[in-house]
Formats: structure tokens, C-alpha cells, sequence
């Protein structure tokens, strides 16, 4: 399967809307200007679409996307669990319907309300069977305990970390400052213009002490993205396409999204060495052939945490990857060239994708030079994307 999808398919448009802390429009109305932006970015209409994916979690419904958008015909449609941590998933979901002949143009869209409507960031209460985190298990074990939110949850992983490999919160800072420093040239993001110092950071209020700060912290975003995914070989008559070399998943056993809190060595993320050896022994691209890096960053530990699990680093050895300047645009390994979902906004992990399109097309605001791999990891989805 994953070889029969290798290269097979292609991402051929890209768009989004603005991201804000107050769109004043509804999830489907940003889902369709994203949609409608993607399409002509890749030279298609809404009546050339026959596909559909996105996320159980996404409020925006099939039915009333394709009127708002004008689709006159859906023959695919599907959604992939979690958002966040998954949210590779739907370029794996949609190359496996083109490559199938399922459908023949997907598109793969995440629309949200996180900072104007429901934020994902506060105490979470009343979880439904679809949400991301479901109810029936990893919560009933923590609600009691008083662990009701994300950073809470991560917590638990990021300071066992911390006490295993020496790792302090000045580590995850320097990070941070890095990510902010991306953004702060970039307009699309949050934080443009306002980097910050380690300084800064270390002042930064305590979420979860020791391990997170509120600078160590997502901005959760309104806005929406949407990516058009075709085949490769039809892909050469659109503007400027950007091949999946692959996409692959990786749940593990007892994984519950990215926290593996039933996993015996929480300092290590399981998912994430299951997700490298998955992505680079089924693409045959090698580590060493990846330009640019984006890796989800919910919050910063888990940056750290899947740099080491997906073999960039030793365990351990993250933090001095990241002392040692390695993510920055001349480092060995530049990561989240947009800021991040921390210095950018969160669309649950879709725009480090959009990044990584616009680094391979060469139109991205903190451009590298002549990248041909890209890297977008997230828990336990990833893809490698390749300029053709």
C-alpha cells in the first residue's frame, strides 16, 4: 500500500485565510474561502472536486460545505481522528483515495474557532465519543486528579522528561525563541514582529511548573487551510505542484493522541520513533535528505521530544541540537520556518503543511535555499513532500 502510494500524488494548490483572535464568521464560511483560495491557487474550480477530507473534531459539515462552495458531486469523504495529532492523516486519507481512483481531487481542509469559539487550551468537560480525547479512556484517569487540560496532560510526559535527560526550561526556551523569531517575520502570524529573548521566556507565567510556560504555548487561531490533493501525474498542469513522496501513520498499542500515558518510559515518544522508521524506511529518503522540518509544537517539550524520537538527535541530545543553532535557517536542520504553531497560530498542524508547500515552491516568507524534502511530522501522522 504505502509503496503504491509513493510519489503517486501531489498537492497542487494552497490557501487559507487569515489567521485571527476574532474571524466574526462561521467555521464553514472560513472552510470555503480556504477551499475556494486553494482551488484557484491550483488552477481548478469547485467543479472539479470529488473529494473530501478533514477531521472528527472539525465542526464543518460535508453537507454544508459543498453548498456553500458550490461541489456538485462528492464520491469520497472522510475524516481522520484527533486533528492535532493526526493531522497528517488527511494528506495519508487523501493520496490513498486518488491513488485508488476513489476520487480524483481531494480536498483536505481544517476550519476552527479556537480563540473566538471553543478553546481546546481550557479545563475540557462533557466530551463527546468523537472528540479527541474520548471520554471512555485516558481521561477517566486523569479528570480526578485534577488534570483537565492539554498542557496538563503533557505535563506529565515533559517532566519525566525533564528528570531523565537533565533537560531544564531554559532548553525549551531556546526553542521557543527561535520559533518566535521566524515569526516575527512573518505577517501571516500571531506573534509577527515581537520576537523574544530567553529572557523573556523565563518571565513567561508558569502553566504547568517545570515544564511549561505560557510562552511554551500554542496561540489557538481562528482561520482555516486547505490543501488540493490530485494525481502526480495530472498534477504537471497546475501552477506549482509539490509531490507526496509519502504519507504514513503510526498508533501504537495503548498510544492515546501524543501523551502515551499508559506507555512504560514516558520521557520518550513511542509514536514518534514508529512514525521515523515508518516515513523514511518507506519513501527511502533518508534523514540526512531532509531540508526542512515541520514538527508539530502543541507545546514546546514535545518539539524536543519528537526531534529525538524520529532520530534527527540522540534521546536526550535535543536540547543541544537546538543550543547549538541547528534550527535556524543556517542550522542543519531548519524547523518551523513559519514560527510554528507556537509563534504562527494553531489550525491543529495544517499550516505547518502550507509551510512546507511554500518551502518547496520557493514562496515562502523565511525561504531556504533550493529545498527539495520536506518533513511534517505530528505524533503519530507524518508525510515527506518533495519538489517535483
Amino acid at each position: 500500500m504505502k509503496k503504491r502510494l509513493q510519489g503517486a500524488t501531489a498537492i497542487v494548490g494552497v490557501g487559507q485565510t487569515e489567521f485571527s483572535k476574532n474571524a466574526g464568521r462561521s467555521e464553514t464560511q472560513l472552510a470555503g474561502e480556504a477551499i475556494l483560495a486553494a482551488l484557484g491557487d491550483a488552477g481548478l474550480g469547485p467543479r472539479d472536486v470529488d473529494g473530501l477530507v478533514s477531521y472528527t473534531i472539525d465542526p464543518v459539515e460535508e453537507t454544508e460545505l459543498v453548498r456553500s462552495v458550490g461541489i456538485p458531486q462528492v464520491g469520497w469523504s472522510s475524516r481522520v481522528p484527533y486533528g492535532g495529532g493526526g493531522s497528517q492523516g488527511v494528506l495519508l486519507h487523501a493520496a490513498a483515495a486518488v491513488a485508488s481512483g476513489a476520487a480524483d481531487v481531494v480536498i483536505a481542509y481544517r476550519a476552527l474557532r479556537a480563540r473566538s469559539g471553543n478553546r481546546f487550551g481550557g479545563a475540557t468537560g462533557g466530551l463527546q465519543p468523537t472528540s479527541a480525547h474520548s471520554g471512555t479512556t485516558a481521561m477517566q484517569w486523569c479528570f480526578p486528579y485534577g488534570v483537565f487540560t492539554p498542557a496538563s496532560w503533557m505535563s506529565l510526559n515533559a517532566t519525566r522528561y525533564m528528570h531523565t535527560f537533565g533537560v531544564t526550561s531554559e532548553d525549551f526556551g531556546r526553542a521557543v525563541v527561535q520559533l518566535r523569531a521566524y515569526a516575527a517575520t512573518n505577517p501571516n502570524a500571531h506573534f509577527y514582529g515581537r520576537p523574544i529573548t530567553l529572557e523573556d521566556h523565563q518571565a513567561s507565567r508558569w502553566i504547568a511548573e517545570p515544564c511549561i510556560r505560557l510562552f511554551d504555548c500554542c496561540q489557538e487561531t481562528d482561520g482555516a487551510v486547505a490543501l488540493v490533493i490530485t494525481a502526480a501525474d495530472r498534477a504537471g498542469d497546475t501552477r506549482a505542484p509539490v509531490v507526496i513522496e509519502t504519507a504514513v501513520g503510526a498508533a501504537l498499542f495503548e498510544q492515546e493522541v501524543a501523551s502515551d500515558h499508559y506507555h512504560a518510559d514516558l520521557s520518550i515518544m513511542d509514536g514518534s520513533v514508529a512514525l521515523g522508521r515508518q516515513l523514511f524506511d518507506a519513501s527511502g529518503v533518508s534523514r540526512a535528505d531532509i531540508d526542512v522540518a515541520m514538527v508539530y509544537d502543541a507545546f514546546s517539550p514535545i518539539l524536543l521530544m519528537q526531534l529525538e524520537g524520529l532520530g534527527f538527535c540522540g534521546f536526550g541530545e535535543a536540547k543541544d541540537l537546538i543550543a547549538e543553532g541547528n534550527l535556524s535557517l543556517k542550522g542543519a536542520l531548519p524547523c518551523n520556518t513559519n514560527g510554528g504553531l507556537i509563534g504562527e497560530g494553531y489550525i491543529h498542524g495544517v499550516n505547518l503543511t502550507l509551510e512546507a508547500v511554500r518551502q518547496l515552491r520557493g514562496d515562502a516568507v523565511n525561504q531556504l535555499d533550493d529545498p527539495r524534502f520536506a518533513l511534517v511530522a505530528a505524533g503519530r501522522t507524518g508525510t515527506i513532500l518533495r519538489r517535483p
